[in-house]
Formats: C-alpha cells, structure tokens, sequence
C-alpha cells in the first residue's frame, strides 16, 4: 500500500530528498502543535506580562488548536526552504546506527524548534499566527486568510534570505 502521507511541491529542480521530505511530513501535525504552543507563550510573554485575565488574552488562552490547515503552507515553505538551503540529495554515511529517517527527523525538528523560537521574538509572526488560527477559526473571510498567511511567509523568506520565483522556485536573495 503507498505512503498515505501528502507530497510536498518541488521548491527547487533538484528538490530530490524524498527522505528528508518523508520525515518532514511524518513531523508535520506535531511540529505544528508545538509552534501554536510557543506563539501562545510569546503572546503571554510580549503583550501579557503581568498575566491579566481580559476577555482577549482568556481567548488565546483557551484556544485549542484542532485544525492545522491554516499552518501547513508555511510549514510546508519553511520545509522547503530547509531542503533547499541545508537538505542535500546525496545520501552520507550515519556512523550513530540511526538510520536515515531518523537522522532527518532529529534534525529537521530541531531546526524547527530553533527556527520557531526566532520567529516567535517578532510581534507581527506571532500575530499573524495567532489571526491564521484562533481569530479566523473559519474560512469565512477568504481575504483576511490569505494576508496572515502572507505575512507568515514573507517573514520566513526574508529571515532565510531566500525568494519564491514562479518559474525558478526558491532561490538566494541578491544583497547588494
């Protein structure tokens, strides 16, 4: 039987580490659980130090987070541009006797992990986040979707220097 889990796009001609690829997506729904868990803690941390129990902070608070929908397209960019910056297609040697998905498990969660504590320091991420899943729970409003969404990408490219090209996919930002 095939592997039920979805294909990602390809972000790049040589975007062909399907095994880096596979443990990304069996990461997915649990990498996305954790980066609500830190957006709601930065939320606290930024815009609710003192830990008052208005009606808006008690609604981030008790949010729970039961469609990732919302989040996979930029789950599934920040993975591309993980493959295409850091992924290589040649296979290497594992001298620790995991095998090759759990290498590419161990490190791509932790580079998420990393990447997601970053992104959480900046107000806007967090903000748009927190629009794309507890203040647009539906997709009623089409349009506001889309520019959370937006914001969430365009932060992740400009944080990794890189750039979405229609026809050329992912490729290093030109700094002058």
């Amino acid at each position: 039987m095939p592997n039920s889990l979805p294909v990602l796009r390809k972000f790049f001609p040589l975007d062909k580490n399907y095994l880096l690829e596979e443990a990304q997506l069996a990461l997915q729904d649990k990498l996305l659980f954790y980066l609500f868990d830190r957006v709601k803690e930065a939320y606290e941390y930024q815009r609710n130090p003192l830990g008052l129990k208005d009606a808006f902070s008690l609604k981030i608070q008790n949010y729970k987070l039961l469609n990732l929908q919302p989040l996979e397209v930029f789950y599934q960019n920040v993975a591309g541009v993980y493959r295409y910056k850091w992924g290589d297609s040649q296979l290497e040697f594992v001298w620790d006797g995991r095998d090759h998905s759990e290498k590419y498990q161990q490190e791509w969660s932790d580079f998420f992990n990393e990447s997601v504590q970053r992104f959480c320091q900046q107000e806007l991420f967090v903000q748009a986040v927190l629009d794309v899943t507890v203040f647009l729970p539906s997709r009623q409003d089409e349009k506001l979707l889309t520019l959370a969404e937006n914001r969430m990408n365009t932060f992740m490219l400009q944080h990794f220097e890189v750039k979405m090209h229609k026809s050329k996919g992912l490729v290093h930002l030109k700094t002058a």
